[in-house]
């Protein structure tokens, strides 16, 4: 059976099963890949772990622009082939290549030149921004093949090969994994040994790309005809993508205003406390965005091609998937907060300001399930101002004022709760918008 006859016959949840678990393994491993890294990190002190912290809004950015390309791009790659347009589809990939490499080298120029002061306003102090600086000039070189690999891997999914995406997180993962402490304790670089595995990996993650889209089992072929930039391809793609796009740079903004709000309520412990949590968090989160990508491909496609009632037993059964993993998170990280914590340091502050906040930044952790894949939903059929708004609405237009509002009323206590009240009004609201699309859908049905 061909890939598209497969997209458009082959039940539902046997179809959602092949191309989510290959993404689920990947994103599973590379959350693995985050935890071993920090653990790492923190084991070479509490401070350390801070500085991580304070290089995330910069590297949320990064991710932020591979996904503008490599999300937008897989999206419509989707869509025209159900419309059954390959040399269309093989020109969107193209652009993207182009893009993402120009995208990458801009920032990464931008990055070097102003990363001092951008640490100071991420909430670097004395103590701290050696740590940070350190770590965040070697990622930056590393932009382009962060940029190339992350993006194009997703693309390999949305044209039929989930398999080989996964063995590529995976391949990326491990490198960096065993890499580690080589170069941080093996060869006593510290924190720039943690970065510099992370690039290597990175650059792992690139070549194999490149391979698969020039020589590889790929049914779409990298041609130099197809690199120029079409200003209608770019539109196209960075419309679909703008909505992951602004996620991410409201995570980034999130992370300026919550790292600023834990050191002036809690220090720099705080700071680290919080690069824990996330740490911890992303490990669940991560296996929900791996069923967004599995379910991606489904979705656009049929769309596509005018299978709405096929649409919604893939949305439906999606959900369910990511409430599941969503609710297994919770109950852990309410009940086993501690051990979590201590995987990554010993220091007796940074567990106790950690674990008080880890059972409350995470208390709505089913509900965050329900709103990614949701969102995810609009952004696959091509609705790009309805996932902007569902993408934006916790992180911009409800997370933000309550990091500003509620510490100056609770203190640090009042950072943890911004985060569960925002996910709470999220979701709400985008079951709302859901509830009118799936009576859309059964509408065209």
């Amino acid at each position: 059976m061909s890939h598209n006859e497969l997209l458009k016959n082959e039940k539902i949840g046997k179809l959602l099963l092949k191309f989510s678990i290959p993404a689920i393994i990947g994103m599973v491993v590379n959350a693995l890949y985050n935890v071993v890294d920090r653990m790492y990190i923190g084991w070479i002190g509490p401070l350390a772990m801070t500085g991580i912290g304070l290089s995330l809004p910069l590297m949320t950015l990064l991710m932020g622009f591979g996904m503008l390309v490599g999300i937008g791009a897989g999206s419509r790659i989707s869509i025209k082939l159900g419309e059954g347009h390959q040399d269309e589809a093989e020109r969107i990939l193209g652009n993207a290549f182009t893009l993402l490499f120009f995208i990458m080298g801009v920032v990464m120029v931008l990055g070097l030149l102003f990363k001092t002061p951008l640490l100071y306003l991420f909430g670097a102090s004395e103590a701290t921004i050696g740590y940070a600086d350190e770590y965040l000039t070697i990622i930056l070189y590393g932009a382009i093949f962060q940029g190339l690999g992350f993006g194009l891997t997703g693309v390999m999914r949305s044209e039929g090969h989930p398999t080989i995406a996964m063995m590529t997180t995976i391949g990326a993962a491990l490198t960096n994994i065993v890499l580690d402490p080589i170069f941080i304790f093996g060869l006593d670089m510290g924190i720039a040994g943690a970065a510099l595995a992370t690039i290597l990996s990175q650059f792992f993650s690139m070549m194999v790309v490149i391979y698969h889209f020039t020589k590889g089992k790929s049914r779409l072929k990298l041609h130099r005809r197809n690199l120029k930039l079409s200003k209608t391809v770019v539109i196209s793609i960075v419309s679909i993508g703008m909505s992951p796009f602004f996620m991410q740079v409201a995570a980034s903004v999130v992370s300026v205003i919550a790292n600023n709000s834990l050191k002036a309520y809690g220090g720099d412990i705080a700071i680290g406390a919080m690069t824990v949590i996330n740490a911890i968090a992303i490990f669940f989160l991560m296996p929900i965005f791996g069923i967004n990508q599995g379910t991606q491909p489904i979705v656009g496609y049929n769309y596509g091609a005018k299978e709405y009632g096929r649409v919604k037993q893939a949305l439906k059964l999606a959900i369910t998937a990511g409430v599941t993993v969503a609710t297994t998170g919770f109950i852990l990280t309410q009940f086993l907060t501690e051990p979590l914590v201590r995987i990554f340091n010993s220091d007796p502050e940074l567990i106790a300001v950690a674990t008080k906040g880890m059972r409350i930044f995470l208390s709505m952790l089913p509900l965050v399930g329900f709103q990614i894949i949701s969102a995810n939903y609009f952004q696959a059929v091509g609705k790009a101002p309805k996932a902007i708004f569902l993408s934006l609405l916790r992180q911009v237009l409800v997370l933000i004022p309550l990091l500003i509002i509620l510490p100056k009323i609770f203190g640090l206590t009042g950072v943890w709760y911004a985060g569960p009240t925002a996910d709470f009004v999220a979701s709400l609201l985008t079951a709302i918008f859901l509830f009118k699309e799936l009576r859309h859908l059964d509408e065209r049905v």
